[in-house]
């Protein structure tokens, strides 16, 4: 009987593995393609609204959320590099959704590091929070504070943990749903 976690290699990352682990989630096509549709999100709602609405103004907030995940990604890269944490997300060997689901929220504020203990995801909490305040700079000054850097911060841990979520159980649902390994 096959154990969700299995299959995953235990391998520390390199240093090359690291970069190319946190490029990918910057510059990848789905990524490419979330960020488009975030800005287009962003568009429909106006925000923010001293952008305006029209070609340039999506353009702004394309190349502003793309700025966004670069220094998110730059920043997560530097910090796991730096204090030896592993960004990858490793799959639950528990069974049990409430089981598995706890193991993603654990996943989200503990990371393994490069020797397999585990430790508190100073990386994903530097990276999330630093990339709010630190983008925030070209908003309007309206929206550069830092109250709103703690609230999109912790929105950013919020996405990270539906993320989690979505690869503990979305290899089971596909599995299940489409009959596919």
């Amino acid at each position: 009987i096959p154990v969700p976690g299995f299959g995953q290699d235990p391998t520390p990352l390199t240093l090359a593995g690291k970069f190319r682990y946190h490029a990918e989630a910057t510059y990848a096509p789905m990524s490419l393609l979330g960020i488009a549709a975030y800005a287009a999100v962003l568009q429909a709602a106006d925000a923010p609204t001293e952008w305006r609405q029209g070609a340039a103004p999506y353009g702004k907030r394309f190349v502003s959320t793309l700025a966004w995940s670069g220094i998110h990604n730059a920043l997560a890269f530097g910090l796991d590099s730096a204090l030896h944490q592993d960004p990858r997300y490793w799959r639950s060997r528990d069974t049990g959704f409430w089981r598995r689901a706890g193991h993603a929220v654990r996943g989200t504020i503990l990371t393994h590091t490069d020797r397999g203990g585990e430790t508190l995801s100073t990386w994903r909490l530097g990276a999330d929070y630093g990339s709010a305040f630190l983008s925030n700079g070209w908003y309007p000054d309206r929206l550069n504070t830092v109250r709103l850097g703690f609230i999109q911060g912790s929105v950013t841990l919020g996405f990270d943990l539906v993320s989690n979520l979505g690869r503990e159980f979305l290899p089971d649902i596909k599995k299940k749903v489409l009959h596919r390994r």
